[in-house]
């Protein structure tokens, strides 16, 4: 199980990857509060982190980087349904934030590309966590 301190890291990530274009849309914001709560982070906390983002530290289990991933693709969704439609911004983000995760450029690649074969491009976690495991060393 992750601490406190790892979770407010995850929160902390998921807020500089909505951040990356430089505002938090209302419908990210809300996806991001809702993280929060399932995360048991304080409202108090999650606003702090917002103007105040903690150092990235790596997560040592390799499920729960394939969990923050998982978190960051539907994100990345929500950024993209209040935009107008442009992904390739948003694909090389998710991309690099998975590699900086220390995930393998083959399973991003492999999610990446599936990602349109599924309803509003997301990819079920039995999916994703089958990607994962057959280029897991």
């Amino acid at each position: 199980m992750i601490n406190k301190v790892e979770k407010l890291n995850l929160l902390s990530e998921m807020i500089a990857f909505a951040k990356y274009d430089k505002n938090i849309r209302h419908l990210e914001y809300n996806f991001l509060l809702g993280v929060a709560k399932q995360l048991e982070i304080r409202r108090e906390d999650f606003e702090y982190l917002i103007e105040n983002p903690i150092n990235y530290t790596h997560l040592k289990s390799h499920s729960e980087r394939i969990v923050q991933f998982h978190r960051l693709v539907l994100l990345m969704n929500i950024e993209q349904e209040s935009e107008d439609g442009n992904n390739s911004a948003g694909v090389i983000k998710l991309y690099n934030f998975g590699l900086r995760m220390g995930l393998s450029h083959e399973s991003i690649t492999k999610v990446l590309y599936l990602m349109d074969n599924f309803p509003n491009k997301i990819v079920p976690p039995d999916v994703l966590i089958d990607i994962f495991k057959t280029h897991y060393n």
